[in-house]
This record gives C-alpha cells, structure tokens and sequence, in this order.
C-alpha cells in the first residue's frame, strides 16, 4: 500500500483540523531506526557514545592562522591537528606579483609525510614533503626541502584582493616539526633583453611569466649555465593552473627541451591567446637525459636515493625575434646568389656565341694559309716532345700515312674540313659495331671475345680503341642512368616528405624539441615549419642543377646538330660525348637538395641518411663519368652502377642504427671494404677482362710465380698500377681507422671513403693529362681554381658543427650559435650556399675538361 503524505491526506480531509494518518505512523518509526543506527555507529567507532571517543574528539582541532608573507613559521602537527594559514594580497590586473611556498622538515624521520594543500581562488596545489621523486629504473629521491610557486591567473577586475589558504595536516601519530614561509617572488615578470638569474633544485622548480610587449610576434627565450649538470629542463607554458613544474610532470603541456648549458625556444604570440606565457625550469634528479654518467645500484623495493646537491644557477634573457622584413630579405637574398649565376651564364653563352659566329666568318674568307694553319684547322696539334711509353713509335707510325684534307664541297660556306677517304673510311670501320649490341657488353660477332682482348689488353691504347660501339647504342646505354636516377628520386622522395611532415607534426603536437636537432639559437618559424632558414638555404642544390641541366641540353643540342651535319669534329675527334651521366648528375644534384631540406625539417639520427643518400650518388657518378671519357665502350651499365650504390646506402643505414661501438659490424664492413676494393682494382687493372670463377686462385698463383718468382718483371700497365696501388692505401687505411676507432657518424665516414676515392681519381686524371701533352683550357682552369677555393670556404663553415646528432639533444644545444649572415642564416646555411655552388663548379670542371681535345683525333687522344 503506498502511503499518501500530502497536506490533505494528513489533514483528512477536514479544513483547520489535524489528525494522525497512516504516513505520520512510517516516518517515526523511520526515524526511530535511523537515531538507533547512529548510535550503534558511534559506539563501534568511539564516538561520543564512548569514553575514548570523546577524548579523541575532543583533541581534534583545527587551527586558523593569519599568515604574513617573509615570516618563518615553526609549527607541529599530528593526526589531531591540523593547521590553516590565511594570506592575501592584492593583484593588479597590469602588474603580475608572485607568490612562492617554502617548507623545510624539521624532524629527523618520519613515516608519515606532511601534506601541504594551497587553496586559491581559481586553483589548488598540494604537496608531500618529504618530497619523492622517481627516476629511470623506478629510483625514489627524498626530498625534505620544497618550495614551489603559485600560478597567478590574471584578475578579472582591474585590481582584487585575493585570499588563499594553506592546510598543513598528517595522519604521522607523533607530532612533526616543520618549517614554513611565503614569500613574494622578486621580477617574477620577465623584461624584453633584461637578463635575470636564480637557483632550482629538482624539488624547488622555478617558473617565470612574460607578456608580449606592443609589436613584438616573436621571441626566443634564452636560458644559460655554466655548469652541464645537474641535467634540466626548460618549458613554455601557457598561463593556466596547475603549472607542470616537477620532473614527472613538466613534459605534460607546452614545449619543452632538456639543456645542461644551454636551451632556446621561439616563442610565437599567436599560440598563445592570452598574449603571455610561463617559462619553467625544472632540475631533473638525474642526468641520463643530458648524457651524463649514470651508476647502477642494486634497489630494495622501498630503499631511497640521496639526491646529493643538486642546486643549479640559471640565467634566463627573453629577447625579441626577427620581423617579417628580415625573411623577406633573406629569402631574397637567397633567390639573388642564384639567379646571379643564371644570368652570368646567359652573359657566357652570348659572348661564346658572338665569338664562334665570328670564327666562322673568318674561316669563310679567302687567306693563304701555311702548313701549320692548316694543320690547326684540321684539328692537327704538333707532335708533343713528351714521349709517353712507346707512344712515340705509334703517333710515327699513324702520322706516316697520307693524309689529306680539304675542305668539303657540302660544308664549304662552313669551314669544315675533311680527312681522306681512307682514313675516315679506317676510323669509321674500326668505330662500327652492331646497332643491335645491347648493354652487357655483347657483340653478335662470334670473334668479338678475342677482338676485345686483342684490343684492350695492349700495352698503350688510344681512345679509338675503347670508343668502337655504335653511338647509338652508348646514348641509349648511358641515357638510362638519368631515366633511373629520375624514377629512383621520385620514389625515394615521397615517402621521405611524408615521414618529415609527420616528425613535424608530432614536434608540433607534443612539444617536445628534443625530437629535432636544430641551431635553436638562429632557428626561424614559419608556419608549421620550426627552422624554415635551414630549409630555405638548399634552394641553391635546386637551382643550381636545373642550371646544370640546361647547360647539358645545350651542348646536346648542338652535339646532335653536328652529327646530323656529318661534322668530322662530333664523328671523330674529341672524347666521345655521352649526356646521360651528365643529365643524371644534375637531377642528382637537385634531389639533393630537396632531400637537404627534408632532412633539415627535423634533423636527427634516424633521417640522416636522407641528407646523404644522394651525395654517395653524386660521388659515385662523377667516378664513373671520369672513367667514362676514357673508357666510353666498358663503362659500368646503369643497373649496376645503382646496385652497387643501393648495396653503400644499405650499409649507411645498418651502420647508423647497428653501428654505434659494434665490433663485430665494423669487422665485416672492414672486410668487405678491402675485398670489395681488391675486385675493383682488379677490374679496372684488366679493363674487364678478367673472369671471376673457380680458377681464379690458380691464375693469381700463376701470375704470382711468373711474375714475381720466377722472373722479377713490372706491370705491364704502370701509371694504372699506381693508381690504384695509391687507391689501395688509402681504403685500406680508412678502413683500419674505422675498424679501431669505430666512428659514431658512420654516414659521414662513408661519404669521407666516397669523397677520397673521387679526389684520388680527379688528381690522377688531371696528371696523366698533363703527361699526356693535353692542356687544359683556360675556362676548365679558372672553373678549377674557383671550385677549389670555394670547396675549402664550404668546409670551413661545415667543421662548425652547430648541432650533432651522435650526442644527446641538450650536448647538441652546447655547440648552438647565433646567426651571422642577415640576422637570418647559420654557418650551417652556409655550408649549403658554398657547397652547392661547389658541386656545381665541379660538374662544370667535368663538363668542360677534355675540350681541348674536341678537334684531336681519337687515335691520338691516349687511354688513362
């Protein structure tokens, strides 16, 4: 039956009279039950039903003080007591004041920690001491002394007078002494370039707060030690409470970095909705985040730490960061140097234009000329008094049959001269193979095998020698360098892009900053972009090897033309001109620079291979096209030659990620390092012509016992035993220096093995051409010269080393400078401009070496 409580019901129905209901009889007896409950209750747990209860009751008791800040108050506390202190203070609304809580144990021991609860009017902050704070391997560190700042929301009004309160209470039977005061924090507002300093402990953190001043978008914050350790962090925070100001909380919010001497963070005022920001220090109980020496200890469940001294002196400047005009000068700056070297190239193609036009005007009109005139123009040089080897006997031999040259009947109104019959009909018969010989190196001649070694093992050869294939068929072969190098970008950079987005996405999203390996001190914004400077600065690889591609189109251009016009010169004088390494050294260059800047997005251990992928391409390829002018019939194909590359680029990675202090992977890559060089000096000493195979034992012993035991005989092949005798030291010593020092920069030490051998060859190519009786012509010479010297101004700013990815990110921070160019660019930028510029004087050095042999006969051009 559900019992009617209404006013009616228990009125029965009758105005002005009262009389007891059913519903009146269940409430009393409710409540009798209820008041029985509470007494049984009290009795159970001593309250005021027993004796003992009462005497605890009684004891129980809180007591109110009104606090005053800068007084020392010495206080106990236990389980029945507990203390309340009451403090205001006025905040105004333009001037921020700060408020920190100090408490220091007095007791010798306690079981029970002391719990301090700050109340305010918008936020509330507690704390034990003693204060336990854990480290890597779960380390617990006592802390008796705390002290910690309030965080300061900003009025509503222009001017309050705020109240908070702080509850000092323990559940320790025995009283515990303690200590405590509150005091204002002195320039708890930072100023704009005004340097102020201080002292924090890990469990006395520091935090700051700084107003974006009128015109200011910008700023990077700056804080400095003298000391590496203790290791800490720096953080910015926007203005809210609770501030994450301890070692296991201050990476929850904001950005953040760890620093032993030195951290910076550009700070940008539309992050930040309330114009103002917090800049937090937090001493770390540890310094294995900072690369400091870490002892193990054997732990008990619940054994403590001793913290040690741990107190560090800071200094912290908030100073204004560039404006938008300085990105616009340096964006425009960078867009100039470039543009520079397009225009002075125009400015040459004119002037080399005007002055072949008026070559050929000369070579139009009438005039007698002497033998050695004409012997000039039929692109004749004097017999060099350098006698190379039994050179001399050859040159005798080919220049005692006839020649005669007169100029052509079809290309009188250009000058072009012609050889015989007979010997333009020798040369071109000796040149012709089959235009259906593919890239492996095949003849469909069943007598081409002997023919090669008749050929290429005599003792001297001649271009004419190496250069017998069909044009046709080495455009082709050469062409798929740069249609592979294109494909290969073009997969490799697409991953490479989405995988940087996502780094700076998760720097973005996180905060942290110890993800990327920045110049923090000259690191500029823009957009999502955190150092858009280090990525501007790559523009050069770009620009610079379109330019080099377009130069390539032109003298293939022209090339093509003087083949169609049957121009004696393109057919059979001059180092056989093949564009196809030259176009993939160009796309090469330019991805270098696009995967530069990728890198520079967030640079860091795991990338940096893609900052070098592209740099052991462009050494290997500038090695194969030194090769190929002399050797245009057994270069390496182009499937190979990026084999053997992608086999350097798969090691660059195993020794980035296994190859830290690992023993055993520097003695395989050691050994095959030393055979891998053995085989190719091979190759190159037998022009190919060597066989790799179960004999191959019994024929090194045979030539070890004919030549060497039983009759003491030179190489037959001196200058390339030499060559590659100099190219064995030098990579077996490099390979020795890997294997006992064992590098951290492996990708480094890889592109050190690269850049040597190509230094090696160059110097050799250019010494053998001089023996040779070849010149060098007076636009290679200063191209030379030029690159040289900027090359040794490049690695100068490169040795810089603003930041390191073998250390930890805050050793890293330690080698951070300013900008020194436009208030924009690093050393490291730099690096960028100088080497591009570099790489793209030495592709010219490449390009323009052997032109003046552009008018000499192949079989007078020797083999090196």
């Amino acid at each position: 039956m559900i019992c009617d409580c209404s006013d009616e019901a228990e009125r029965g129905g009758m105005a002005g009279r009262w009389k007891p209901s059913r519903c009146s009889y269940t409430r009393f007896v409710f409540g009798l039950l209820f008041v029985l409950t509470v007494e049984v209750v009290e009795v159970v747990q001593g309250g005021p039903g027993d004796e003992n209860g009462s005497v605890a009751a009684a004891a129980a008791v809180v007591v109110q003080k009104d606090g005053q800040f800068d007084a020392n108050y010495y206080d106990k506390v236990n389980d029945n007591m507990q203390i309340i202190y009451t403090f205001n203070h006025t905040v105004t609304r333009n001037k921020t004041e700060g408020v920190r809580v100090s408490v220091k144990l007095q007791s010798e021991s306690t079981k029970s920690p002391l719990l301090f609860v700050v109340r305010q009017k918008q936020a509330v902050l507690s704390f034990q001491v003693p204060l336990i704070l854990r480290g890597l391997y779960q380390r617990k560190y006592k802390y008796t002394q705390v002290g910690r700042t309030l965080c300061q929301p900003p009025p509503l009004a222009l001017s309050e007078t705020q109240f908070f309160y702080v509850d000092v209470s323990t559940l320790s039977t025995s009283s515990i002494q303690y200590q405590l005061w509150v005091s204002r924090v002195e320039s708890f507002t930072l100023q704009t370039n005004k340097k102020f300093s201080f002292n924090a402990t890990p469990s006395q953190p520091q935090f700051f707060k700084y107003e974006f001043p009128e015109g200011v978008d910008t700023v990077i914050v700056k804080v400095n030690s003298e000391k590496n350790f203790p290791c800490s962090v720096m953080s910015v925070q926007d203005i809210q409470c609770p501030v994450f100001d301890l070692d296991n909380n201050v990476a929850f919010i904001g950005m953040y970095q760890t620093m032993t001497k030195k951290a910076a963070i550009t700070v940008q005022k539309k992050d930040f909705p309330s114009n103002s920001f917090y800049v937090v220090i937090v001493v770390k109980t540890e310094d294995e985040a900072c690369g400091g020496p870490l002892k193990f200890y054997p732990l008990l469940p619940d054994e403590l730490m001793d913290p040690g001294n741990r107190s560090k002196s800071l200094d912290v400047v908030v100073s204004p960061a560039i404006h938008s005009e300085v990105y616009v000068m340096g964006m425009l700056f960078c867009l100039g140097i470039f543009l520079f070297f397009y225009v002075l190239t125009f400015l040459l193609a004119c002037i080399e234009n005007k002055r072949m036009h008026k070559k050929k005007v000369e070579l139009l009109k009438p005039a007698d000329t002497s033998p050695a005139e004409t012997a000039s123009l039929l692109g004749k040089t004097p017999a060099s008094p350098y006698e190379y080897g039994s050179f001399a006997d050859n040159a005798s031999t080919l220049s005692s049959e006839p020649v005669t040259d007169s100029l052509a009947s079809t290309d009188a109104n250009y000058g072009y001269m012609e050889r015989s019959l007979d010997t333009v009909g020798r040369c071109r018969q000796e040149s012709l193979s089959s235009v259906e010989e593919d890239e492996d190196d095949y003849d469909t001649l069943a007598d081409i095998d002997s023919d090669k070694n008749i050929v290429r093992t005599k003792k001297y050869l001649c271009v004419s020698d190496l250069a017998r294939k069909d044009t046709r068929v080495l455009n082709k072969k050469y062409q798929i360098y740069f249609w592979n190098i294109s494909t290969i970008a073009v997969f490799y950079a697409l991953p490479v892009i989405q995988l940087v987005i996502t780094y700076q996405t998760v720097v973005n999203v996180t905060g942290n900053q110890d993800i990327c390996y920045y110049n923090f001190l000259c690191a500029h914004p823009l957009g999502a972009l955190s150092s858009f400077n280090n990525i501007l600065s790559n523009l050069g690889y770009v620009m610079l090897g379109l330019l080099f591609l377009l130069i390539v189109l032109q003298r293939d251009v022209v090339h093509k033309r003087a083949l169609m016009r049957s121009d004696v010169n393109a057919l059979e004088c001059g180092i056989p001109k093949h564009f196809g390494l030259y176009y993939a050294m160009g796309t090469a260059l330019m991805m270098e620079g696009l995967l530069s800047g990728c890198y520079h997005v967030c640079p860091n251990y795991t990338n940096f291979q893609f900052d070098t992928s592209f740099m052991y391409m462009i050494a290997g390829l500038c090695m194969l096209k030194l090769y190929q002018k002399r050797h245009p019939d057994i270069n390496a194909s182009a499937y190979s030659a990026y084999a053997c590359l992608a086999a350097v680029i798969f090691f660059s990675v195993l020794g980035v990620v296994f190859g830290k202090g690992n023993t055993v992977f520097w003695i395989v890559f050691s050994v095959l390092h030393i055979v891998f060089t053995l085989l190719l000096s091979t190759q190159l000493y037998y022009m190919g012509r060597w066989r790799l195979d179960t004999g191959i034992v019994r024929r090194i012993f045979n030539v070890i016992y004919t030549d060497c035991i039983r009759q003491c005989s030179g190489p037959m092949y001196i200058d390339r035993m030499v060559l590659l005798v100099m190219g064995n030291i030098v990579n077996w010593s490099l390979a020795a220096y890997g294997l006992i020092k064992k590098p951290n920069d492996f990708a480094s030490y890889l592109l050190a093995i690269a850049i040597c051998n190509l230094l090696l060859y160059f110097a050799f190519y250019i010494i053998m051409k001089l023996r040779s009786g070849e010149r060098i012509q007076c636009l290679p010479l200063v191209f030379i010269l030029f690159t040289a010297v900027v090359w040794g101004f490049a690695l100068f700013f490169f040795f810089q080393g603003l930041s390191t990815w073998q250390k930890t990110p805050a050793e890293s921070r330690e080698h951070n400078r300013d900008c020194i160019l436009l208030s924009f660019f690093d050393d490291h930028d730099i690096w960028h401009f100088l080497s591009s510029i570099a790489m793209f004087g030495s592709f010219l050095v490449l390009l323009t070496l052997d032109d003046d042999l552009d008018t000499v006969q192949r079989d007078k051009i020797y083999v090196f």
